[in-house]
């Protein structure tokens, strides 16, 4: 019998096998240590959302429709994209190109097999109480200058990030914490927001929350927009007569 007749059969084996390598699905273990890289903008926990939306519950959700997020590009809202595995895939592998002119400032992840392992993990962990508690941001605060990118609990602060005053000179900021220390920031490395969710500080205690890898950054995180406004306003007025050493004077009521 001529070797001829089996070649379309080998041909047709080896296909269906390497057809098979690909559809093999991801590697969960693998796809939660991928997913530390995204952590720093969206939460697994519901309606925890970041600079992204809470990607609780995603799968079969429709793009741009997540009622507590008001921050969706008016291109993501209008794609009409019901979140899956193939869809969910291409927008992982490019977002600028599945869903042109959206505001997700992510290049896309061109591996498949990392978007098969970071897919397999989101499957599971965007399930109602399946998301691994290490990979949910985190509420811990404990020495909160220390770094560690978890998003803390800022009702419950520790002496060393509650903010007591803030004071202005030259080009430098003078942050006074409950311990009673004093940190000096560079002017454009001190950040000030607002937090008014139910983790964010209480009013009149601002938080002081490190930004920046080398710990030469950091955000102070107010109650709300009125007492972040206010404190500026305060400061303003007062270091703009104030050019001693001594920085008593509050910043915020």
């Amino acid at each position: 019998m001529s070797n001829v007749h089996f070649a379309p059969t080998i041909m047709l084996m080896l296909i269906t096998l390497s057809g098979r390598a690909i559809a093999q699905p991801g590697d969960a273990p693998r796809g939660e240590r991928m997913y530390r890289a995204c952590v720093a903008c969206h939460s697994l926990e519901p309606n925890r959302n970041m600079t992204g939306p809470s990607l609780a519950e995603v799968w079969n959700r429709k793009s741009g429709s997540l009622p507590s997020f008001p921050r969706y590009s008016p291109a993501l809202k209008s794609a009409g994209i019901i979140w899956n595995d193939d869809t969910l895939g291409e927008w992982i592998k490019d977002p600028q190109h599945f869903i042109p002119g959206n505001t997700m400032t992510f290049p896309g992840i061109k591996d498949a097999r990392q978007r098969a392992d970071l897919l397999a993990f989101l499957k599971d962990a965007t399930q109602p109480g399946h998301a691994p508690k290490a990979a949910q941001g985190g509420n811990q605060m404990g020495g909160m200058m220390m770094g560690g990118g978890q998003v803390p609990n800022l009702g419950k602060l520790d002496p060393e990030d509650r903010v007591q005053s803030i004071n202005h000179c030259g080009d430098t900021y003078k942050v006074a914490s409950a311990d009673g220390k004093i940190r000096d920031f560079w002017e454009r490395s001190l950040r000030f927001k607002t937090d008014v969710s139910d983790e964010g500080p209480q009013k009149g205690m601002p938080a002081l929350v490190p930004a920046g890898m080398m710990g030469d950054r950091a955000d102070v995180i107010f109650a709300s927009p009125t007492k972040s406004a206010d404190s500026s306003r305060i400061n303003v007025e007062t270091l703009a007569n104030d050019r001693s050493e001594h920085y008593g004077s509050k910043y915020f009521a």
